[in-house]
């Protein structure tokens, strides 16, 4: 029998639709250890997670633990791929959900299956990755994970490669903002905002932004084990990375300083004027935050950060810069939290925000009791789940990394019950 053309391509056009459905029906994903993967180190990490995955290996107390999120329950098969370098014999033990199985390495380079293992529930998986003995000086140097499934049929959360820098933006994990409703066309000379760390989520690595606005943020930050910081930064109306770069007609001028505050210069994230206090801020207490802002006759604009010590009792001038090029009242007010050290990105850390108000130009003090909540392009891009942001409480709460579960859908608009708590504050009084 003599088929037509047209007969023939039909059938050919179903036989490769069947065998690309059958192809399909495997999930199969690389997961690059660079973006995904920390070491039990933390601050110590940056030495064996390297851009290409775990290296320089060596110390038997040291694991990693790699991560990725599904959006339904399966099946896995986990395995190492042909770029691992192996220096002697190692065996390493893979570990999800108490369930280990070891493997060992003893070719120049080697691809491995591990085993397969059965999830029964969503959200992150970790894969703990550790050492258990070795007779070369390091241990397999593993730039990625390979996964793959055959009955599962979800979606996949993970840096997938180091495109636009991820790896490190990755690592990093979520940044996450509360934007404060506020009635456009308002003259906010002042800004007062409420803000507490709770006990034990004060992580090395974190920025907890109280009082952001359209040219600049202020807030606190843990910087190490022994330092803590009130930071207050004015952006440039310059557009640059390189403060170096600016214009002198472009230039934040720091008009006054309080006691004991360092003031300079900032870049890599937008440039322009910074200031910090080393302060010793405590996890648990409530740090109150004000921000003066006013238009001048020369095009330019004064911008003045005020904060309140509850362990001194009394209010700080951190300090006032003025911005060229500008003439604006407060606006665009918003809060935030971020991690700026990778290693610590598989921690969480949460944040209150509570008892939000402005002033205007004519003295009239106005509660801000509504949110939308939205997270930076990690989490956009859905490479990173482990953000929220919403009510706890009578407070707003912002919450990032740690890779836990339950997320909050970004743009989502919160309202807190009004606490009509009106800040007792003296202007004339003010450092």
């Amino acid at each position: 029998m003599k088929y037509s053309k047209a007969i023939f391509s039909f059938f050919m056009l179903v036989f490769l639709s069947t065998a690309l459905t059958a192809q399909d029906s495997k999930v199969e994903f690389s997961l690059p250890l660079a973006g995904n993967a920390y070491s039990s180190f933390h601050l110590d990490g940056s030495k064996t997670i390297t851009n290409n995955g775990i290296e320089n290996w060596t110390n038997p107390e040291e694991y990693f633990t790699a991560y990725f999120r599904i959006s339904k329950p399966g099946s896995f098969e986990i395995g190492t791929d042909k770029s691992t370098i192996i220096s002697g014999k190692s065996v390493v033990e893979f570990t999800i959900n108490n369930e280990s199985k070891r493997v060992t390495f003893n070719k120049t380079k080697q691809q491995l299956l591990v085993g397969n293992w059965k999830i029964a529930d969503t959200g992150y998986i970790a894969i703990k990755i550790k050492g258990i003995n070795k007779t070369g000086n390091t241990f397999p140097s593993i730039s990625r994970l390979t996964v793959s499934s055959a009955d599962f049929k979800g979606k996949i959360a993970l840096v997938p490669n180091n495109e636009g820098n991820f790896y490190h933006w990755g690592r990093r994990g979520p940044s996450v903002h509360l934007n404060y409703q506020v009635p456009e066309k308002v003259n906010a000379e002042w800004y007062y905002n409420e803000l507490t760390v709770p006990v034990g989520q004060d992580i090395i690595g974190s920025y907890y932004m109280a009082n952001g606005f359209g040219e600049g943020y202020f807030g606190i930050q843990a910087n190490s084990s022994k330092e803590r910081r009130i930071l207050f930064s004015v952006w440039s109306p310059f557009e640059t990375d390189n403060p170096k770069s600016i214009p002198d007609s472009h230039k934040i001028k720091m008009l006054k300083k309080g006691e004991n505050v360092t003031t300079g210069e900032f870049g890599n994230e937008g440039s322009g004027g910074q200031s910090y206090l080393r302060y010793n801020w405590i996890a648990g207490n409530t740090y109150k935050f004000l921000l003066h802002g006013a238009p001048q006759k020369d095009n330019t604009t004064t911008y003045t950060a005020y904060f309140f010590a509850p362990e001194l009792e009394k209010w700080l001038l951190i300090a006032s810069f003025n911005r060229p090029q500008t003439n604006t009242y407060l606006k665009r007010f918003h809060s935030f939290l971020e991690n700026f050290v990778p290693e610590q990105g598989d921690l969480s850390r949460k944040v209150l925000f509570n008892n939000q108000w402005y002033c205007d130009d004519k003295g009239n003090w106005v509660e801000l009791n509504s949110v939308k909540f939205t997270t930076d392009n990690t989490g956009n891009k859905g490479y990173r789940m482990d953000y929220s942001g919403g009510l706890d409480h009578d407070s707003f709460y912002l919450k990032n990394g740690g890779f836990f579960n339950n997320y909050t859908k970004s743009q989502s608009i919160f309202t807190r019950p009004l606490s009509n708590n009106k800040p007792n504050i003296d202007f004339n009084k003010l450092p």
